[in-house]
């Protein structure tokens, strides 16, 4: 009875539709717009390749030279530099600006005036002329004594003032990636931090910023890679020991511009790579919690926890009896 039934029930019957047979949407406009993006890279390889303007025979020459290899760690250590007291000074300004105290908020609103207003060319020739403007800085009390006297036409500060001059800048456009991060954090996480008796201070620093820090971290990375190619401006202070720089000298001294421009590309081009790496997983680290899907990490404890192994579906197959499963 059962076999004549199950027979009866697979065979069609004569009022319901045939089954939908789903045919696979073709595109065909974006194989030829592929197509043709792979041939013109292929022509404009071939003939950089074939073109004796870019002297390739140079260009392997010079890649690893010790010069252009220690001009490429100058490069690092003032974006790092520079970076480091931008960030901790953009900390500081953006907490300035959201300070009840109107005098810091003028402060700090002065200072974005100032340094966002002005090309960062400018006022890194500005500290190259740092020398000429105070010839020597006076430390002590006014008008009573000086305890310290410093010859600065004496100093031989380039590297320093370069590193003042891209961190005094970039500290501007800092104190305002992280006021959006913290202007970004719910008001109710304020108002319990208030509740549990801390202080502003300790609102921002133990509260405020922890939280923000999702938000900061992404314009942040861009502002590092920025500021790792804006060290080629350097050579306003002037400092020419960076990689620009000290391609640039070679070149004078060969007369190859161009292979020697395609050499600071690519240790630039390396160096942006690797700080974009580092950009992706500290993102992903921040990033926790925000999102409801579970990572395969997660996934696999939840399974664990359950002693039940991970579907193709991404869940964890439920044991016999678990909550959530229907008996039959």
């Amino acid at each position: 009875m059962s076999e004549s039934t199950s027979a009866r029930s697979a065979e069609p019957r004569p009022d319901e539709p045939e089954p939908i047979r789903a045919v696979p949407l073709r595109h065909p406009g974006r194989w030829i717009s592929g197509a043709i993006v792979l041939v013109a890279l292929g022509l404009f390889a071939w003939g950089a390749a074939t073109n004796e303007a870019y002297r390739w025979d140079i260009y392997a020459q010079y890649l690893f030279d010790a010069r252009i290899t220690a001009a490429a760690w100058k490069t690092v250590q003032l974006t790092v530099l520079a970076m480091a007291i931008a960030v901790v000074l953009g900390v500081v300004l953006a907490v300035m600006r959201l300070s009840p105290n109107p005098v810091l908020r003028s402060v700090a609103w002065l200072y974005l005036w100032v340094f966002r207003g002005t090309p960062v060319y400018v006022q890194l020739v500005l500290w190259g002329l740092f020398p000429s403007i105070y010839k020597q800085i006076d430390l002590g009390i006014p008008f009573v004594h000086q305890f310290v006297h410093i010859d600065v036409q004496g100093l031989n500060a380039a590297f320093l003032f370069a590193v003042i001059g891209l961190a005094l800048n970039e500290a501007a456009y800092m104190a305002e990636i992280v006021r959006a991060g913290i202007t970004s954090v719910p008001e109710g996480q304020l108002e319990a931090s208030t509740a549990l008796g801390m202080s502003w201070s300790q609102t921002i620093r133990r509260t405020v910023l922890p939280q923000a820090m999702r938000v900061i971290i992404p314009p942040t990375g861009n502002e590092l890679i920025s500021m790792l190619k804006t060290t080629s401006l350097v050579a306003a202070v002037p400092y020419s020991l960076e990689l620009y720089g000290r391609a640039r000298d070679i070149s004078g001294a060969n007369f190859q511009p161009i292979p020697l421009l395609l050499v600071a590309a690519t240790w630039y081009l390396a160096i942006t790579s690797l700080l974009m790496i580092g950009q992706y997983y500290l993102e992903r680290h921040y990033s926790k919690g925000l999102s409801r899907q579970l990572t395969a990490r997660q996934l696999q404890a939840l399974a664990d926890a359950q002693n039940a192994p991970v579907t193709e579906a991404g869940k964890p197959t439920p044991k016999p009896g678990a909550p959530g499963e229907e008996r039959i």
